[in-house]
């Protein structure tokens, strides 16, 4: 037996339903009335969910397993979301075959782009100690925002790598610099500044916080430097699940989708150890924007290929 569920109307009350991260709103609410009739138990996910959920609904339960991992906090600082759902599955012995990520990996045209893999992500903090003092006595003082320039040229200057068949080149970017001296005649007492390196897998988040951390010592020895890795990077190298998920993308749009590791990081970068793991899912042109909107042609196609995918899974 199947059950029918429209993407629309379930987008519709999704989108009425107020969820602001951290806060779980009704949405829970919303999509456990949805996947309860179906044999689900429920938690939260990302965009693409409606159509995912339509297609779960149109495919025989005989056929196999289905999970959704559904978390509030992909926006978030990303500790009790699908990071936490994963802890709870291992404890549990779920082990999925295969995951489908339904990030809104498409950029012109739904299904133009699969995400395969993606980079890893670090942030940085560097602080420079320094001796407050007044101006005319440079003496009596130590200038931190030298010897941070110095450290912020030192780390621009890395050229990381060239890239290689599947990620484009590491890149360091500067996202901030402080000093909080409102005084035009006061040596500040220290300085900082912040990082952000968006690497691939010719690298690992630790060795590059290490890596920044010799080029801020080199200048200052006593400069502090903390790093919070947000993910590694990843690769599902081209195989089965990519293929099948193609296949499914062609059927409906007739489009052979480019395999991707272009972007920023995502959830994906918590399942990939678990098993192969892909992403797609609608066009990203306005999404995080005031009226983030979609065709609703789309929503039905992405319904259809869906579907294609847990056919081509389980049948």
């Amino acid at each position: 037996m199947t059950h029918h569920i429209d993407p629309v109307e379930l987008a519709q009350a999704l989108i009425a339903a107020p969820s602001v991260t951290p806060a779980m709103g009704a949405v829970f609410d919303v999509l456990e009335a949805a996947l309860t009739p179906l044999g689900f138990t429920v938690e939260r996910f990302i965009d693409g969910i409606e159509p995912f959920v339509a297609a779960a609904a149109a495919t025989p339960v005989e056929a196999g397993t289905i999970s959704l991992i559904i978390t509030g906090d992909e926006e978030g600082p990303a500790i009790f979301g699908t990071r936490a759902l994963m802890e709870h599955m291992d404890a549990r012995g779920v082990r999925p075959d295969m995951i489908v990520v339904g990030e809104p990996t498409s950029v012109n045209k739904l299904g133009d782009m699969v995400k395969i893999g993606r980079r890893g992500s670090v942030n940085i903090w560097i602080d420079v100690p320094g001796t407050q003092g007044h101006v005319a006595y440079p003496h009596l003082a130590d200038n931190p925002i030298p010897k941070l320039v110095r450290i912020m040229a030192a780390s621009d200057a890395v050229a990381l790598d060239e890239g290689n068949d599947w990620f484009q080149p590491s890149n360091i970017e500067f996202t901030d610099v402080e000093v909080g001296n409102g005084a035009t005649n006061v040596i500040p007492a220290s300085a900082r500044a912040r990082l952000s390196i968006r690497f691939n897998d010719q690298h690992k988040g630790a060795d590059l916080v290490a890596m920044i951390e010799r080029l801020a010592h080199d200048v200052e020895p006593n400069a502090k430097v903390l790093g919070k890795i947000s993910g590694e990077a990843f690769l599902t190298p081209p195989g089965d699940l990519s293929g099948l998920v193609a296949e499914a993308i062609h059927a409906e749009t007739d489009i052979t989708p480019d395999m991707s590791t272009t972007g920023g990081t995502s959830d994906a970068r918590f399942l990939h150890a678990l098993c192969p793991v892909v992403e797609f899912g609608l066009t990203n042109a306005t999404m995080h924007k005031l009226d983030e909107a979609v065709a609703v042609e789309d929503l039905h196609r992405l319904t259809a290929i869906y579907r294609g995918i847990l056919m081509r899974a389980f049948l």
